[in-house]
């Protein structure tokens, strides 16, 4: 029983087996062969519009349409493009700098501006020349004396070089105080110009340098500039808030001059075993030696030529 149960399981598998080759024959075998058909034709497109004929050749060149040209877009920001067509990634900075040098120009007074020529009424320009009428009484003059005083005299021979004209500066040069500072009698302050401004004859850009040698007066000081970029200057600084010369000041100086004159007027009555002082004199000497004065950070000034 065992045994027939075994050759019909056996019979089955091999029944399944011929089933699925003759099925994958003819699904798979079977249209790979139907796809392998030789093409005997090409296939052409038919047309939808049948083209246009021309009677002549002039008006098929007439027909044809113009392509617009096709710019490509630039990698470039336009506002980094100048005139040329060239990049330029500091023009919006040039730009800037040219507006700001226009202002400033703008501002600054020009002296050498030429006067306009002023035609009074009546006067036409450009009037031809007329023959004189017979009326009219001509004029001799006699060019010998002046001949003669042309070929006499000598004039003389200057030097082109000698007659350039002195380097000129602004007439009022804003300065600031560069940096909070103490100092004392003959020492240097240092400052730094505000604007750009023109010194000896050439233009000297903003926060340049500047130095100044102090000398006090009594609730002043002064300040004296004698050199700028290694051009010899002669220049003083003007307070920008009340217009004079040197930084305003508060100090000592007067009061303790009224006191030596009260001390000298009381030592003037002779009493015995008292040394007689006198110290008046002495005021400014000592204190000019031992006072220091702090200017404050960008305090601004005007220097002007003495």
């Amino acid at each position: 029983m065992k045994a027939q149960k075994n050759k019909i399981i056996f019979i089955a598998v091999i029944a399944f087996v011929m089933l699925f080759m003759v099925w994958y024959y003819m699904d798979v075998v079977a249209k790979g062969d139907s796809a392998r058909v030789e093409l005997q034709q090409t296939e052409v497109p038919t047309l939808e519009e049948q083209q246009k004929e021309y009677s002549s050749k002039l008006e098929a060149v007439n027909d044809v349409k113009e392509e617009k040209e096709k710019t490509a877009p630039s990698v470039y920001s336009e506002t980094d493009i100048d005139s040329t067509g060239l990049y330029d990634p500091d023009l919006e900075e040039k730009r800037r700098q040219k507006l700001v040098d226009s202002i400033y120009r703008h501002g600054r007074i020009n002296y050498t501006q030429v006067p306009e020529k002023v035609v009074p009424n009546g006067y036409q320009m450009g009037i031809k020349s007329r023959a004189p009428s017979k009326n009219e009484v001509r004029e001799t003059r006699d060019f010998s004396q002046a001949h003669a005083a042309f070929f006499n005299s000598a004039p003389t021979i200057t030097n082109p070089e000698t007659e350039l004209e002195s380097p000129s500066n602004d007439a009022f040069i804003i300065v600031e105080v560069n940096g909070e500072q103490t100092v004392r009698q003959d020492e240097r302050l240092e400052l730094r110009l505000a604007v750009d401004a023109e010194i000896a004859g050439r233009i000297v850009p903003r926060n340049t340098l500047v130095y100044g040698f102090v000398t006090f007066q009594p609730n002043r000081v002064l300040l004296n500039i004698t050199n700028i970029e290694h051009q010899k200057v002669s220049l003083k600084a003007y307070d920008l808030l009340d217009g004079n010369e040197g930084i305003y000041i508060r100090n000592s100086f007067r009061a303790e001059a009224q006191r030596e004159v009260l001390d000298d007027v009381v030592q003037d009555i002779n009493v015995p075993g008292m040394p007689q002082v006198g110290g008046i004199k002495q005021v400014f000497r000592r204190n000019n030696r031992n006072v220091r004065v702090t200017v404050h950070n960008q305090y601004q000034l005007i220097l002007k030529e003495s």
